[in-house]
């Protein structure tokens, strides 16, 4: 894998791990007010973005073999 695919890569994990940290955040401050439905959509979302990171984090590793 060329270093610039990689670093775009890497820089697309970083910006979406970030993303998914930040609407679980929200997610705790919706339960904290007992705004149940938002915090179920904002961890149903994170959990999608996490899981396209880790993905993303896999393909990285897979490279450097």
């Amino acid at each position: 894998m060329e270093q610039q695919t990689k670093d775009a890569f890497l820089l697309a994990y970083e910006n979406l791990q970030r993303i998914a940290y930040r609407l679980y955040e929200q997610a705790q401050n919706a339960i904290d007010a007992d705004l149940f439905l938002d915090a179920n959509l904002l961890i149903s979302q994170a959990d999608k973005i996490f899981e396209l990171a880790e993905n993303l984090e896999i393909v990285i590793s897979e490279q450097e073999e």
